[in-house]
């Protein structure tokens, strides 16, 4: 897949219904920056935004993902399929988002209870509150490094090249 010829082709797409990207952004929900990468070929959009794109602009998916009209419409059943990926890519990143909520949340009341703790321990000597302070500092800081990690635009190349070291590692393992 060419990205700048089918970035050249959302444009074109956006143009010939007389929008601008700040319009398109709205009716997809994102930002007008996303927009301009897409249509510059430097990003693609998620799958599901491509299906409301391809809704939007009353085209192929194929079309969009080739960045040229066709002739011959994308099988019904092919399209289905495509639907339901999709929708489970959506849940998937859904699912990734609570999480990452949820470790928010984790660190911040672990950043809480640290503070609380300072606040009530007022210098006095106890193992307790060492053990409760150092173990609540080091949840919200490391819960904190990894939320701005996951969330940063180098995750992805995070993960895929975690994924390359496990499955180097159970190569590995069944030599």
């Amino acid at each position: 897949m060419n990205q700048k010829k089918t970035g050249a082709f959302f444009k074109e797409l956006r143009k010939e219904k007389k929008l601008t990207q700040e319009q398109v952004s709205v009716r997809l929900n994102v930002s007008n920056r996303t927009v301009s990468r897409w249509e510059t070929g430097s990003t693609m959009p998620d799958l599901d935004v491509l299906m409301q794109m391809a809704d939007f602009y009353e085209v192929d998916l194929r079309e969009l993902l080739e960045g040229e009209r066709r002739e011959e419409r994308m099988n019904p059943e092919l399209e289905e399929t495509v639907l339901k990926v999709a929708d489970f890519s959506t849940t998937e990143k859904q699912k990734a988002n609570r999480r990452m909520h949820w470790i928010f949340i984790a660190g911040l009341a672990a950043f809480i209870l640290y503070f609380a703790m300072l606040i009530v321990n007022d210098g006095k000597e106890s193992n307790l509150f060492d053990f409760v302070q150092g173990l609540s500092l080091g949840i919200a800081c490391s819960t904190t490094i990894l939320g701005v990690i996951m969330t940063s635009r180098n995750a992805a190349k995070i993960r895929t090249f975690k994924m390359r070291l496990l499955h180097r590692s159970n190569y590995q393992g069944t030599v």
